[in-house]
Order: structure tokens, then sequence, then C-alpha cells
């Protein structure tokens, strides 16, 4: 669910002040491009320096997204934007992070930024899902489309993004995950299945995207069974995110879904 983007200026002005309380007075306001899922998300220049600020109304049927953000920042690896502070004013949720000087990452055939990409969802697969933090486990989160049973074979005990879509990555000398709204404890190669997706929304055959996904050690080792059940299981989840909302992208995920399901049941015969 998307919602509609304001300026930093149009956020009331008690919110206003609970951020520069945080970061000292206010003396320039970008509002950042991209991404969907931000009432604001603005980057706040200061005599202190830069602060990238998201958030959204605190009344927001999303709001528990934004909780979990904050909660798993602390355990995320390194190449992940460290939180600043939270806070909450004038019926705002609102997120402040170190200000990350790059731009979106290219997913495209031959792209310079693929192997930092590599680098940095490689970091991730490393990287166990904590204890203590309300996250969902991928047997829940694909439950509603799996077959019967199969949900369970998703399960694990990595830390999942779940989202790596190029705006979700950040570019400089290297490559950094953002926007962890949908952290995931479950079986660690679910996020290269994830992110085949996106490579082959970015113009990498289903073969080539396979390929690639070959770069991760878990990918490498994942039960084929288990990738079949999820590839279906995530096909008929984008199926329902194309009827809910057919915006364009995401008719062509779901279309994709199934051109990967198709790909990998052939592989098995």
């Amino acid at each position: 669910m998307s919602m509609p983007r304001i300026h930093w200026d149009a956020l009331p002005l008690a919110a206003r002040a609970a951020v520069q309380e945080h970061t000292g007075p206010v003396l320039e306001a970008r509002t950042a491009g991209g991404g969907v899922n931000s009432g604001i998300a603005t980057l706040l220049r200061t005599a202190a320096g830069e602060v990238f600020v998201k958030g959204m109304p605190a009344g927001h049927p999303q709001i528990r997204t934004q909780h979990r953000e904050a909660a798993i920042n602390p355990h995320l690896p390194g190449s992940c934007p460290r939180l600043l502070w939270h806070t909450e004013a004038a019926d705002w949720d609102l997120l402040g992070y170190e200000r990350l000087k790059g731009r979106h990452a290219g997913y495209t055939p031959g792209s310079p930024d693929l192997p930092l990409i590599t680098e940095a969802v490689t970091e991730l697969q490393r990287t166990p899902c904590p204890d203590g933090v309300p996250v969902k486990r991928a047997e829940q989160r694909w439950a509603a489309y799996a077959d019967p049973d199969a949900a369970e074979l998703f399960a694990g005990d990595a830390l999942l993004h779940t989202d790596l879509a190029p705006h979700n990555v950040i570019v400089d000398e290297r490559a950094h995950l953002i926007d962890w709204a949908w952290p995931t404890r479950g079986a660690s190669w679910i996020d290269p299945a994830v992110l085949i997706l996106r490579l082959m929304e970015a113009g990498h055959t289903a073969a080539a995207a396979d390929a690639f996904a070959c770069r991760f050690p878990s990918w490498t080792t994942a039960p084929r069974t288990a990738v079949a059940a999820f590839s279906t299981a995530n096909a008929r989840m984008w199926d329902e995110i194309a009827r809910h909302d057919p915006q364009e992208w995401k008719k062509t995920m779901a279309r994709l879904a199934h051109d990967w399901q198709t790909y990998w049941q052939h592989t098995q015969n």
C-alpha cells in the first residue's frame, strides 16, 4: 500500500520540532524520490551534518513495518545504514538515519554494481536472525500462497531482507541494503530467490539470474523441491499483489514470477 508523500515544510510544527531536538536547526530539506512506503522521506542539512529522515502517520495501517525496521536496525550487518534516533510527535512516527551519499543500484546485465550487490547480500547471508525481535517467519509470510505443508520448507534462522529491489540498494564504494520494512526469519536461499526476480526485471534471463544466484552458497545447496515450492508460492503472491493494485510494474513482477517458475520446473526434468 503506497501513501502520499509530503515535504518537510508540510510536517506538523511539533513533529519538526521533535526532529530538530536530535538534529539541531534544519538549514535545508530535500525530499527524496523513489520508494512508496513513507509519508515523508527527506534529507536534512544541519550545522552538524546531514541526516535522512523517513516516517509515516502513527496511525497508519503500515506503522508496524516502520517499528520492525527500527527494532531490527541494531542487528543489521555493516553495509546497512545506522538508525540514529526514533521519535514520535504530532501523530507522526519518524526515524533518523545516517546519510548515505550514493545512488540506487543498477541491476542490468553487465552493471558494475553487481559485484557490490553480491558482497552486500553475502554479508547479509552470514547474519543470523536475532532473537527477541518481532519478525515474521518465512513459513508464515508465504503460508497463504504455498501448497499444503510446503511452507515448512521455507523455515530457517537466517535474517532475510526479502525486498531486494534496486531502490532498496544504495551504491557508493560499496552497496548498502536499506528499507528494512519486511525483515524475516527463514531459509537463507530465499533472498537469492527474491533477488532473481529483480534481476529478471532488469533484463537478465531466468538462466542468467539463476547463474548469478549461484554466487551464494545458500543457493547452490538449496533443496530443489523447496525452491520449487517457494517459486509457486511467490508467483501466487505476486498474482494477488497485481490483482489488488494493477500497476504495470506489479503486473510485470507477476509475469516474471511465473516465467521463473516455468524455468525452474524445466530444470527439474
